[in-house]
C-alpha cells in the first residue's frame, strides 16, 4: 500500500532451556501477527532456547531439541506468508554459533551468525559461541538440508532487510551499516539486553541513531522477564524506529507474550537516501540477496500521519523550534547587514502574519547589533482593501517597538496609474490587484535608496511554493528572512514571540487570529473580502502537500492517500483532491518566480531556493502529475 510495509518485534513468554515450550509460544505469536497483516516479525536473541542457558548450550539434548523445535516451527508455518526471524544456537563445522534463522512459508531462507560476542562484565558469550565475522558464501546444515549461511546475507528484493544480533549494534561499526550500504532498508536485531539503571535510555538512543545514520528502519527486540534471574533481569524491550524517529515502543517487564508493530514507509527511505545523504558515495561489497515470496500487504494504515508536519505537537518542542527559527533568521539578517555596511532596514508592514514576523526579526537583529530600532523604517501603505483591524495592528506594533513609522497611501498613485494604462478602477481583476502590489514595492525600493537602506522581504515558503506573490511586486526584496518558513509554522513563531514580549503580546495575538489576506480587493463594511484560503485553499493542506512532495518525492496518489489519513476527520477526499490539483498546477506554473528569488536563510529541512535546495526548469510540464490526479478523480 503506497510503499508501506508492516513489521513487528515480539517478546515471547519462555522457559529456560525448553525449546519445546518456546517454539509453541513463537508459533502462537507468528499466527497472530499474520492475522494483523505483518510482513516480517523478529524474536529475541536465542529465542528457541532462551539466552541464559550458559553451559547447557553444550548439552547434546538441548541441541537436539533446538533442531526439533525448528522443524516444528517450519511445519506449523507452512501456510503462513509472514517472514519470521528466530534466534537459536546452531552448530557449523564443529563450532557453535549464535544465529538468526529466517523462515517463510515453512522454509528456512537463510541463517545469519552473530559477529560481536561480548566478553566483559556480566557477559561471557565467547565461552560458548564463535564469531561469524569470517563466514561468507557458506551453507549450514539444518535437519539434513543446506541453507545459505553467513554475514553476507540480505533478504527480499521487495523490502531489502538485514539482520544483526544484540552486541553487533553496540560495536564501533555495526554490521547494519554495511547492510545499509548494500541496499538494506530495514534492519532486524535479535537481542538479549539486561536491564540496569540508565541502559534503557541509551538503548533507545542507539536504535534511533543507527536508523538515522543508515536512513533505514530498525526493528529491535530483547529477551523478557522469563529469562534466568540468577544474576540479571531482562525487561523485554522492543523498539521500531524509522530514520531516527521511534515509531513504536513496547512496555518493558510484561509477564506475557506480546508484539509491537509499525508501518514502515519504504518509498520515503529510498528517496531520502537518494536525495539528502552521501549514501551513494559509499562503496557496496559482495552480498547474497535471498529473495522471498511476495510480502504480506496491509489493507489499512496503522500508522498515524501528522497533519502538520512542519509543526511539533509538543509545546515545549514547538517553543524550542520557534526559538531556533527566530535565531537563524536573526543571525542571517545580522550578517547581511554587517556585510553591506549596516544600512537601515526598510519594510512594508500590513498587519498580517508575514510582515509581522519579518518586522520582529528586524527588531531583534537591531538589538543583537546594538543598534537603534529607529533604524528600522516600517512603512504602512493603505490601499483599497486595507481594513481598520490590520491597519491598527500594524501601526500599534510599530509604535510599541519604537521603530520609525511612515504612512504612505497608495490610492492616488494607483488611480493615476490606472489612468495611464487606461484601466477602469471598477474592474477588480489581476491588473487591479498587481498594480497595488507593485506600487508598494516601488515605494519601498525608492525609500531604501533615499535612506540608504535594504528592503526586507516578507514572503513565506507556502506563498513561494504556490507563487502567491506579484512578480515585480512583493516577490522582490533585497533579503527575505521568511523564505523557508511555511505559513502554518509562522503562526506559531509569532505566537511564541507574543509570549516572550509582553509589550506587544496582545497585538501579536490578534494578528495571529486575523484571516490571511493580501487586502487588494475593496473592503466591505471595513471587513476583509479577499481571504486567501478561500481562493487557493487551506494553507494546512498546501503545507502538507509541499512537505511530502519535496521532502519525500511523493507522487500525487501517495500525497492524496496520506492527506486522507491525516485529515480524515476534517476534509473529504474530493476536497483534498481539489486543492491538491490547485497546488500542483500552481507549483509548476510559478517556478519562474522562484528562479529569481532574493537571498534568504534556509531555516527548515525544506527550501525552494534556486541556488540551493530546489532546481527546476521554469518550463517543465505538469502533464503527468495532473494525469495521475485525473485518473484518481475518475475512481471517486
Amino acid at each position: 500500500m503506497h510503499g508501506f510495509i508492516r513489521v513487528a518485534a515480539a517478546v515471547h513468554k519462555l522457559q529456560v532451556a525448553n525449546p519445546d515450550f518456546n517454539s509453541l509460544e513463537i508459533v502462537k505469536i507468528i499466527k497472530e501477527a499474520e492475522k494483523k497483516e505483518v510482513a516480517i516479525i523478529v524474536f529475541p536473541e536465542l529465542s528457541i532456547t532462551s539466552y541464559s542457558c550458559s553451559d547447557l548450550f553444550f548439552q547434546k539434548k538441548l541441541n537436539e531439541s533446538v533442531y526439533k523445535a525448528l522443524e516444528d516451527i517450519t511445519n506449523a508455518t507452512e501456510t503462513l506468508n509472514i517472514i519470521s526471524i528466530i534466534g537459536a544456537p546452531l552448530w557449523h563445522k564443529n563450532r557453535l554459533y549464535n544465529c538468526a534463522i529466517v523462515i517463510q512459508k515453512g522454509e528456512i531462507l537463510g541463517v545469519v551468525p552473530k559477529i560481536f560476542l561480548p566478553e566483559h562484565k556480566e557477559f561471557y558469550e565467547k565461552r560458548w559461541f564463535c564469531s561469524g565475522k569470517d563466514i561468507k558464501n557458506e551453507t549450514i546444515t539444518i535437519n539434513s538440508k543446506e541453507y545459505p549461511f553467513g554475514i553476507d546475507l540480505l533478504f527480499s528484493k521487495e523490502a531489502p532487510f538485514g539482520i544483526e544480533i544484540c552486541e553487533d549494534l553496540w560495536s564501533v561499526i555495526p554490521p547494519s551499516s554495511y547492510q545499509a550500504i548494500n541496499g538494506a532498508l530495514i534492519h532486524f536485531n535479535l537481542s538479549a539486553s539486561n536491564e540496569i539503571v540508565g541502559k534503557y535510555e541509551y538503548r533507545r538512543a542507539l536504535v534511533s541513531q543507527q536508523s538515522a545514520r543508515n536512513v533505514s528502519a530498525y526493528v529491535y527486540t530483547s529477551s523478557g522477564v522469563f529469562e534466568s534471574t540468577s544474576d540479571l533481569v531482562y525487561g523485554g524491550d522492543s523498539l521500531i524506529a524509522e530514520n531516527g524517529v521511534i515509531l513504536s515502543q513496547g512496555e518493558r517487564f510484561k509477564r506475557d507474550s506480546y508484539f509491537i508493530t509499525a508501518d514502515i514507509d519504504l518509498d520515503y527511505l529510498k528517496y531520502y537516501r537518494e536525495i539528502e545523504t552521501s549514501y551513494k558515495d559509499n562503496t557496496p561489497s559482495d552480498i547474497r540477496l535471498i529473495d522471498t515470496k511476495p510480502l504480506n500487504k496491509i489493507s489499512s494504515l496503522q500508522r498515524s500521519i501528522d497533519p502538520h508536519p512542519f509543526v511539533p505537537k509538543n509545546k515545549a518542542k514547538r517553543d524550542e523550534r520557534c526559538k531556533e527559527i527566530f535565531s537563524i533568521q536573526t543571525a542571517g539578517l545580522a550578517k547581511r547587514l554587517e556585510h553591506i555596511g549596516n544600512p537601515k532596514i526598510v519594510i512594508g508592514v500590513s498587519g498580517g502574519l508575514d510582515s509581522t514576523l519579518a518586522l520582529l526579526v528586524a527588531y531583534e537583529t537591531m538589538k543583537l547589533l546594538n543598534r537603534d530600532p529607529k533604524d528600522i523604517i516600517a512603512v504602512t501603505m493603505p490601499g483599497f482593501g486595507t481594513t481598520g483591524r490590520t491597519y491598527k495592528n500594524a501601526v500599534n506594533l510599530c509604535k510599541s517597538l519604537n521603530v520609525t513609522l511612515k504612512e504612505i497611501s497608495i490610492k492616488e498613485a494607483v488611480l493615476q496609474h490606472f489612468k495611464d494604462i487606461n484601466h477602469s478602477p471598477d474592474i477588480c481583476d489581476v491588473t487591479y490587484e498587481n498594480a497595488q502590489a507593485r506600487e508598494r514595492t516601488q515605494i519601498l525600493f525608492d525609500l531604501a535608496n533615499k535612506e540608504g537602506g535594504i528592503v526586507l522581504g516578507t514572503g513565506d515558503l507556502s506563498e513561494i511554493a504556490l507563487g502567491f506573490a506579484t512578480y515585480g511586486g512583493d516577490h522582490l526584496s533585497m533579503y527575505n528572512v521568511n523564505a523557508s518558513i511555511p505559513k502554518t509554522l509562522i503562526r506559531y513563531v509569532v505566537s511564541w514571540v507574543a509570549e516572550m514580549e509582553e509589550n506587544v503580546g496582545e497585538i501579536l495575538k490578534d494578528i495571529v487570529k486575523t484571516p490571511v489576506s493580501p487586502e487588494l480587493l475593496p473592503k466591505q463594511d471595513d471587513k476583509i473580502v479577499q481571504k486567501t484560503e478561500e481562493i487557493i485553499g487551506p494553507y494546512k493542506l498546501h503545507d502538507f502537500f509541499l512537505y511530502h512532495m519535496i521532502k519525500y518525492g511523493a507522487n500525487p496518489a501517495k500525497i492524496l492517500f496520506l492527506a486522507k489519513e491525516a485529515f480524515k476527520n476534517e476534509y473529504s477526499e474530493q476536497t483534498i483532491l481539489k486543492w491538491l490539483k490547485i497546488f500542483i498546477k500552481r507549483f509548476f506554473a510559478n517556478q519562474f518566480k522562484r528562479n529569481c528569488s532574493p537571498d534568504g536563510p534556509k531555516v527548515g529541512s525544506i527550501s525552494l531556493s534556486p541556488r540551493g535546495d530546489w532546481r527546476m526548469p521554469s518550463d517543465a510540464t505538469v502533464n503527468i502529475w495532473l494525469k495521475e490526479l485525473q485518473d484518481l478523480s475518475s475512481t471517486l
